[in-house]
């Protein structure tokens, strides 16, 4: 009988451990989603802006690594 009580336990647990990391499962996977979205958005401004002002692509890579210290 002991052993029964034992596994419910431990089955309980078990599904307790599942339903958190479909949780955060969940949440990274709408992060990176986010993310995708803002390295497009990124991108878009990039092309705008080097259409707009072709010097820029030029000093883009200055201003990168001055950011990056």
């Amino acid at each position: 009988m002991k052993d029964i009580i034992i596994l419910k336990e431990k089955i309980s647990l078990l599904e307790q451990e599942v339903k958190t990391l479909t949780e955060k499962i969940t949440a990274l996977s709408q992060q990176k989603e986010e993310i995708e979205d803002i390295k497009m958005d990124l991108k878009a401004l990039k092309i705008y802006l080097g259409r707009s002002h072709p010097d820029l692509l030029s000093q883009l890579p200055d201003i990168i690594k001055k950011l990056k210290f």
